[in-house]
C-alpha cells in the first residue's frame, strides 16, 4: 500500500533518469558561480537512494561507474543529507551508496519536528552554516498532502523554503491523488484521512508555485519541463527580499 509512498521498488517504475534527463548539466556552476564549497543540499523522500546518487553524478557531471567506497569523488564540491520516513529504504541506500563519504542517508519524519531540528541542525553545523544550497523535494508533497492536510502541505513547503536557497519540486498531479486512494481502498485499507477533505486541488503544480512564491517569498526561477509520466519540475529560489542579507553571508563564509 505505501501510505507514504514507501514503495520498495519505486526506481523500478519511475526511473531517474526520466528526472536527471529534464536537467540541463552544469547547473550548479550556474546557480553558484561564486559560493564557497562544498554545497550542501537536502533530498527528502529518498526512498532507497537511487535518485539521490543519480543527481550527486548529474549535477557533478560523473559518469556511471566513477566513484567508489575509496574515493570520495567530488565530495569537496558537494554534500547530500539524504532522509526517507521508511528505515528499510534507508539501510538499503545506506548498504548501496558509491558516495558514503559525501552522501548520507538518514531515518527522519520530515513532518516530525522534534526529530527534524537536531538531525538538520547537527548536519548543518559540521560545516559551520545554517541553510541548504539546494534542496530536492521529488514526488513527496502528494503524500505529505494525503498524510497531513492543507496545513501540512502549507508547513512543509515553508519549512522547506526556510531552510533552501534553492527548492527543486516535482508535484504530483490531482490524478495520482486519485489514484492513491483507489490503491489503499482496493486493498481494503482506510482512506487517507484528509484526502476527502482538501481543499488544495486542483492544478497540483500551479497550487504548490502559488504557495512557494505568496507563502514563502520564494521565486519560480524555471521549468525544466515535464517526465514522461507527467511530473512537471520546477525550479524555486529564495526572494532577493526576504532572504537577501542571508544568503549574502552564507556566501560569505
Amino acid at each position: 500500500a505505501a501510505p507514504y509512498g514507501n514503495f520498495p521498488n519505486y526506481s523500478h517504475f519511475h526511473p531517474p533518469e526520466g528526472r536527471i534527463s529534464l536537467l540541463p548539466g552544469g547547473l550548479l556552476r550556474s546557480l553558484f558561480p561564486a559560493a564557497a564549497r562544498p554545497l550542501l543540499g537536502l533530498d527528502v523522500g529518498c526512498n532507497s537512494g537511487e535518485l539521490s546518487v543519480a543527481l550527486y553524478r548529474h549535477l557533478l557531471g560523473l559518469q556511471e561507474g566513477e566513484g567508489n567506497q575509496d574515493q570520495p569523488a567530488a565530495g569537496k564540491d558537494l554534500n547530500l543529507l539524504c532522509c526517507d520516513i521508511d528505515p528499510a529504504l534507508i539501510e538499503r541506500a545506506q548498504q548501496c551508496s558509491p558516495f558514503p563519504a559525501s552522501i548520507s542517508f538518514a531515518n527522519l519524519d520530515i513532518m516530525d519536528s522534534s526529530a527534524r531540528e537536531p538531525l538538520l541542525s547537527s548536519y548543518l553545523g559540521r560545516f559551520g552554516r545554517s541553510a541548504f544550497d539546494i534542496g530536492f523535494c521529488m514526488s513527496v508533497t502528494m503524500w505529505i498532502h494525503l498524510n497531513h492536510g492543507d496545513s501540512g502541505l502549507v508547513e512543509f513547503l515553508s519549512f522547506l523554503s526556510s531552510l533552501c536557497r534553492y527548492l527543486l519540486v516535482e508535484p504530483q498531479p490531482w490524478r495520482c491523488y486519485r489514484a492513491a486512494a483507489r490503491r489503499l481502498r482496493r486493498l481494503g485499507r482506510n482512506d487517507f484521512d484528509h484526502f476527502r477533505s482538501l481543499a488544495i486541488k486542483g492544478d497540483m503544480a500551479e497550487r504548490i508555485t502559488h504557495i512557494l512564491t505568496r507563502d514563502c517569498t520564494m521565486e519560480l526561477v524555471c521549468c525544466f519541463g515535464s517526465t514522461s509520466w507527467d511530473r512537471s519540475l520546477l525550479l524555486f529560489k529564495w526572494s532577493d527580499s526576504h532572504h537577501g542579507g542571508r544568503e549574502t553571508s552564507e556566501q560569505e563564509q
